[in-house]
């Protein structure tokens, strides 16, 4: 990720997520040159065709250069900012570290910093005639090939001024303490609720610190939860002066091109069927506004598409064979015995669809609070790659556009989507009157070369039965 261009200037590379993706583009910087930098401290966002990443910088030092300005698309690989090291010398290679051989990191463990040459004096030629220690990988996600272990920060070797590294509550490392190991999500969730990193046990692979150590370590009133809704239209584009132009060109590039890319593929290669259901959710809109007052929400908010997405899950359960994919290469059917539950989103980068992941195992109140963090996340634009892999089904919510329904496109390797329609009150048939009554409509789409008409409607019969009488929550779960 790094190259020397001489004694004392290190050239920082754009690197890649591990998923052949071969370019990324520069949204903002967070440095200019003359700023002091530090091993860990994110230099800059980039946008890749999966969602944008902070990069942290992996050594100390001076900014010299910035190769690129902001909006430019770089190649993986490219030099992208020059830091004058500290010291004016590359800090030493443990041998061990040089010699390890090769490991998958677990898929929450960030990736490792960038190690300099063992000797700043060594031929160029030599320098790059060694093998690369690890495959580049954006920080905190895709497969490392180098030993998982951080090197420690040596007291001597790191001067950490004040202004340049600001910690939690106005607390940093001690010099000779390895800095604690997490992802940039999980830093910016530690920040935001006000949670001393080093102050909390980790309790994920290779001592790294998950969502769930952060929430675990802040005060109750500290771990209020965002509002498990859908996440709000992109933002709306300022108003056109046209000046007699008659057209415009927008690049398509990132995450709606990776987007475009995988829609058009879903929609040939899988064969998409769609049913509908129109049912009366009244019973669930009350139990929303009780929920609401429940002590054990407390601190969450509760909506339709809480309820909505648990009763997705009963239905998975009593229907275990909706929940697969389609194996083309070994002509089989993979019955999932999880669920990674999808949730689209909609931000100004375009659609995601980030997922929960064992969203099957959660209670009421986890699946809330993993929903609201879910589309916060989204919000922000700071949705991880990691986040959006492996999902099973998915749940996209177009009725808070208004819109009855519509006919969804199938997630890249997934099975079915439930497509919300808006809840509306509408005159109803109710115990033999008419009535006014909550009514939203539902769709479901199927793949239909590994689910059969039956099986898919089913599900979506399920579905809508637990929102007619959501005390089947209780009785079929």
């Amino acid at each position: 990720m790094t190259t020397m261009t001489d004694a004392s200037v290190r050239e920082f590379k754009m690197p890649d997520v591990g998923e052949g993706l071969t370019e990324a583009e520069i949204l903002k910087w967070y440095v200019q040159p003359g700023d002091t930098v530090t091993d860990g401290q994110v230099v800059c966002e980039v946008e890749t065709a999966k969602a944008a990443v902070e990069l942290p910088i992996p050594y100390d030092g001076v900014v010299s250069e910035l190769r690129f300005p902001e909006g430019t698309t770089v190649d993986v690989g490219t030099a992208i900012i020059a830091v004058r090291v500290a010291g004016g010398a590359p800090a030493p290679v443990p041998a061990q570290a040089e010699a390890a051989p090769a490991a998958p990191a677990a898929p929450e463990a960030p990736a490792p910093a960038a190690t300099a040459s063992a000797s700043a004096s060594a031929p160029a030629s030599a320098e790059e005639a060694k093998p690369a220690a690890r495959q580049p990988v954006l920080v905190g996600y895709g497969v490392s090939t180098s030993a998982t272990k951080r090197r420690p920060r040596k007291g001597s070797e790191v001067t950490v001024p004040a202004p340049a590294q600001p910690e939690l509550n106005g607390h940093a490392p001690a010099a000779d303490s390895p800095r604690p190991l997490a992802k940039p999500p999980v830093r910016k969730l530690a920040k935001d609720l006000g949670v001393d990193l080093t102050a909390v046990t980790p309790s994920g692979p290779d001592g790294i610190i998950t969502r769930e150590d952060v929430h675990a370590a802040a005060t109750p009133a500290a771990v209020t939860a965002p509002a498990p809704v859908a996440a709000a239209p992109a933002a709306p584009a300022p108003a056109a002066s046209y000046d007699g132009v008659r057209e415009t060109r927008i690049p398509v590039k990132g995450v709606r091109k990776a987007t475009a890319a995988a829609m058009v593929g879903s929609a040939f290669t899988a064969p998409h069927v769609t049913e509908f259901v129109t049912v009366d959710v009244t019973r669930t809109m009350k139990l929303v506004e009780e929920l609401k007052q429940d002590k054990e929400m407390q601190g969450r908010r509760v909506n339709p598409l809480l309820l909505i997405a648990k009763a997705l899950l009963v239905a998975i359960k009593r229907n275990p064979d909706i929940n697969a994919s389609w194996d083309e290469a070994n002509q089989e059917i993979v019955v999932k015995h999880y669920v990674n539950l999808g949730i689209a989103a909609a931000t100004p980068r375009g659609l995601i669809v980030p997922n929960i992941k064992d969203a099957q195992d959660k209670t009421l109140p986890q699946l809330a609070d993993a929903l609201g963090e879910l589309v916060a996340t989204a919000r922000e634009g700071k949705t991880s790659p990691s986040a959006m892999q492996g999902g099973t089904v998915t749940i996209t919510n177009v009725g808070v556009f208004g819109v009855d329904t519509g006919t969804p496109i199938l997630n890249p390797g997934e099975s079915a989507i439930l497509a919300i329609g808006a809840i509306k009150l509408q005159p109803w048939v109710h115990k033999g009157k008419v009535k006014p009554r909550q009514v939203t409509t539902l769709a479901l789409s199927f793949d239909h070369r590994l689910v059969d008409g039956e099986l898919g409607s089913k599900v979506l019969a399920d579905v809508a039965a637990i929102l007619e009488q959501p005390k089947r929550l209780i009785t079929w779960a």
